[in-house]
């Protein structure tokens, strides 16, 4: 059972909230002054407070102030007769949850407090998510101890509860799709989760997999097919690579986000759209819109809520956390029994670079763990991170040695190329195949083989 605390000096409201809340099932208490508010509260935290701006003891301002420095997470709903702009950005500012005008419209109250209750949970989940290290390993965690990492975590719990669209921008590999995921777990976790590649798809390809098409539409086309935003339904639709995507197909992308309405390729009906998008690129945005490659308009709409993903080089305080997490994953997945790593690889990992980020990691921990003869993994179990320095893994063109001056094999210089090329590069795996001039069938055998994870499609 929730708890509610209201603080207002009119006795009436406070006995209309009292009864209304109390049959609602919340456990409510009220207060006709701010001295008296902070007292309760003081004595019993409540996990929503109604507040007043006008008391007849003390602002309200400083309520809310005094209120937030004995809980930080405390939600405040902050209640005035006054409909002045000053004043409630005044009070958001200050920290304040929501802003209602009176009279109170008990609806609107409502909605206001199961928000804040619902972003209580979330938060209160990322919390024990942090600080329970002995926590069973999920699908879908995300590791982060940092500032940067608990206001993204923040910014999730505030898009979680609307459908707006939200863009992702970070470093290949530094878990763009695993934010979008997490998104929408917390929004419509009933409903389907579409993620499109808009670099792996040709744009002929790429318009009817998004909108569909028609039967006899283009050659090929031999029946009706519905499109990835019809078939999100109310879910989610992740357009991975968005910066990839052409200036003619983000014309259409911007006229489905702004109408909420698709046309099939070849078709005439407009079919409404009810998914959520959410896009991802790792390259800066603004500095495309400023090229010309993509279009202003475009970005404004897919920027209505932007999440940047910190480098995992910028994470040092997630590096222990996130290579026990990675591990619990790993030691599941191969059925290992591997128990950490020494102090003299975890500080090797705090000194390099990680151009891959945390998928670099991972595949790092994999390969070592595959081979790794003891349950602590050593500096002999990471041959391709060098010690000093951590300037980068040790190339092809280090003459083909190790760092104890041995010569390679031909198998192991394959190996160190190919998860090279993997972690250093976006590349789809048909672009990837090009380079490496082998066949797709013959890449996945060699993916499979050296234990290297590929997850951009």
């Amino acid at each position: 059972m929730a708890s509610i605390l209201v603080i207002d000096d009119d006795s009436s409201i406070c006995e209309s909230l009292d009864l209304y809340l109390s049959e609602e099932g919340y456990r409510v208490r009220v207060a006709l002054t701010g001295t008296d508010g902070l007292n309760l509260f003081v004595e019993e935290p409540a996990e929503v407070v109604i507040l007043d701006v006008r008391l007849p003891d003390v602002d309200g301002f400083s309520i809310l102030e005094d209120l937030q420095e004995e809980d930080e997470n405390v939600k405040v709903i902050m209640i005035t007769a006054y409909h002045d702009m000053e004043t409630t950005i005044t009070a958001m500012k200050l920290g304040a949850f929501d802003y209602i005008h009176k009279p109170i419209n008990i609806d609107e109250l409502e909605i206001a407090i199961k928000k804040a209750l619902k972003t209580s949970e979330m938060e209160k989940k990322i919390d024990d998510f942090m600080t329970d290290p002995d926590r069973a390993f999920k699908t879908g965690d995300i590791i982060g101890n940092g500032p940067r990492m608990r206001e993204i975590f923040k910014t999730i719990g505030v898009v979680a509860q609307s459908r707006t669209t939200v863009l992702i921008q970070g470093e290949s590999g530094t878990g763009k799709e695993l934010i979008a995921k997490v998104i929408h777990t917390n929004t419509s976790p009933d409903e389907p989760y579409i993620a499109v590649n808009c670099s792996a798809i040709v744009e002929t390809l790429l318009e009817s997999e998004l909108f569909g098409h028609e039967k006899g539409s283009f050659t090929g086309a031999i029946a009706r097919k519905q499109g990835k935003f019809e078939l999100a339904r109310k879910g989610t639709v992740f357009l991975d690579e968005i910066s990839e995507m052409s200036l003619n197909l983000q014309a259409k992308l911007l006229r489905v986000l702004q109408e909420r309405e698709v046309e099939r390729v070849g078709g005439k009906d407009r079919v409404p759209v009810h998914a959520r998008v959410i896009a991802a690129t790792n390259k800066n945005m603004r500095d495309l819109v400023k090229e010309g490659t993509f279009r202003d308009d475009l970005f404004y709409r897919l920027n209505i809520v932007s999440i940047t993903i910190p480098p995992l080089r910028e994470r040092p305080e997630d590096m222990a956390p996130l290579v026990d997490y990675l591990l619990t994953k790993i030691n599941l997945e191969l059925h290992k029994r591997i128990g950490g790593v020494s102090e003299d690889v975890m500080e090797m990992f705090l000194q390099y670079n990680w151009p891959g980020n945390i998928r670099e990691l991972e595949n790092l921990l994999v390969r070592a763990a595959v081979v790794a003869k003891g349950q602590i993994l050593g500096k002999n179990d990471f041959p391709d991170l060098l010690a000093e320095k951590g300037n980068g893994p040790a190339s092809v063109a280090d003459e083909g040695k190790d760092e104890s001056g041995r010569f390679l094999t031909l198998e192991e210089l394959e190996e160190r190329h190919i998860r090279r090329v993997v972690m250093e590069t976006t590349l789809n795996k048909g672009e990837i195949c090009q380079m490496l001039g082998i066949a797709r069938p013959t890449f996945e055998r060699k993916l499979e083989k050296y234990g290297i994870s590929f997850e951009r499609e």
